[in-house]
């Protein structure tokens, strides 16, 4: 069996590829309704635009705190929403990407100082030994992989690296640097999104 077979035959893997691929296509379909209704200046949008405006990046770096820990907010779509209603790229993408390292560092935190029953009782044990599996046979590789492609629960990851007690200098940089790619692709795609839909 190679590598990429073996990472895709563990289940939550394989459904959270496969769960991110339907949210794709839905929100593919969405952003076609949308454009298709002229939903852009409808009072919803008018309204979700003033609600990101008002708590700006502030609340933007609150939000993706705890995307960065296990709490399951969707800080992909928050990113691409924000840019999207005229949030500047540069600074979204240091924000999202600086919160979500954060509330990385707050697992890997929990993980090493609470230990083993505080992961198995986060991940549950079966998880633990495929995390386990995978990261002996990829190590940082896995990492750097989950944290690039956004469906994939690299939380998980960041509870693991706590637990061993990986090198920390290490896991914040390859915990920030994967993000910040994928928020600055996300921020260009919202923005451009923002303009095709009309609600910059």
């Amino acid at each position: 069996m190679n590598k990429t077979s073996e990472i895709l035959s563990v289940p939550w893997i394989r459904s959270s590829l496969i769960l991110g691929g339907m949210l794709a296509a839905v929100g593919v379909a969405l952003i076609l309704v949308f454009k298709l209704l002229n939903l852009g200046s409808s009072p919803f949008f008018t309204d979700l635009k003033a609600l990101v405006m008002k708590y700006g990046l502030a609340g933007i770096f609150i939000v993706t705190i705890l995307a960065g820990t296990i709490v399951p907010v969707g800080s992909p779509a928050l990113v691409v929403a924000a840019a999207s209603f005229g949030v500047h790229p540069v600074p979204l993408t240091i924000v999202a990407t600086t919160g979500f390292t954060v509330g990385m560092i707050i697992n890997y935190v929990l993980a090493y100082g609470l230990g083993r029953p505080f992961v198995i009782k986060k991940l549950g044990m079966e998880r633990l030994e495929e995390i386990s599996a995978l990261w002996n046979r990829w190590g940082w590789i896995i990492y750097v992989l989950f944290g690039i492609i956004p469906v994939l629960p690299v939380e998980f990851l960041a509870l693991f690296c706590g637990l061993i007690k990986a090198q920390f200098g290490r896991f914040i940089v390859l915990s920030f640097i994967p993000r910040l790619i994928v928020f600055a692709f996300l921020s260009y795609f919202g923005t451009q999104l923002g303009w095709w839909l009309e609600i910059m």
